[in-house]
């Protein structure tokens, strides 16, 4: 027995894209994300700073797991979790990683691709102590870990119900951010 028929006959793309941006795009993509994950919000799309992480474990398999985005800054797009986690195993083999937002109501996406570093040790417990009592109990000094996500790679994505979706690609280069057509990454 299949499905397809019945998952095919699912709607899709049925949130509302906002109205296109007048300004112009930022040279950083951190901006154009802050921008975005606002828009988000005030069109309230629920927990917005939810981000699926993949990740690859010790077979070279791909693993993935939903989290929540803590901080973006010059450091990275931060994240966390405990060091004795599969997380923490994996990133410490295979120290790269992606992360994805989806949020359908304002039919967006953004793709974060890049290195992962592991935040100071005083970063690390700092965002421990920023969660409540209860979600700290049971964790030891050190057991948890802050890391993040140093990207050199951002797909902005947004859906059309004409299908003609509209990306903007920002990729690192030695002088910064260089804005890329998803055309020319495909050669």
């Amino acid at each position: 027995m299949t499905m397809a028929p019945w998952l095919r006959s699912l709607p899709s793309l049925t949130g509302t894209a906002p109205t296109p941006d007048a300004e112009p795009l930022p040279d950083q993509p951190e901006e154009l994300f802050e921008r975005w994950i606002r828009q988000a919000v005030d069109a309230g799309v629920a927990e917005a700073h939810g981000a699926t992480l993949a990740t690859v474990d010790a077979d070279d398999i791909p693993d993935a797991r939903t989290l929540i985005l803590k901080d973006l800054g010059p450091g990275g797009w931060a994240f966390a979790g405990p060091r004795a986690s599969a997380k923490a195993a994996q990133l410490a083999a295979h120290p790269a990683a992606a992360l994805t937002f989806w949020w359908p109501a304002v039919l967006r996406s953004v793709r974060v691709r890049g290195r992962v570093v592991e935040a100071s040790a005083e970063d690390s417990a700092a965002d421990l102590a920023a969660r409540s009592a209860a979600a700290r109990d049971g964790i030891g000094p050190g057991d948890w870990v802050l890391w993040r996500l140093v990207a050199d790679r951002v797909e902005f994505w947004q859906g059309s119900s004409d299908r003609k979706h509209l990306r903007t690609i920002y990729r690192r280069t030695d002088d910064g951010w260089q804005l890329t057509s998803p055309e020319s990454e495909n050669r």
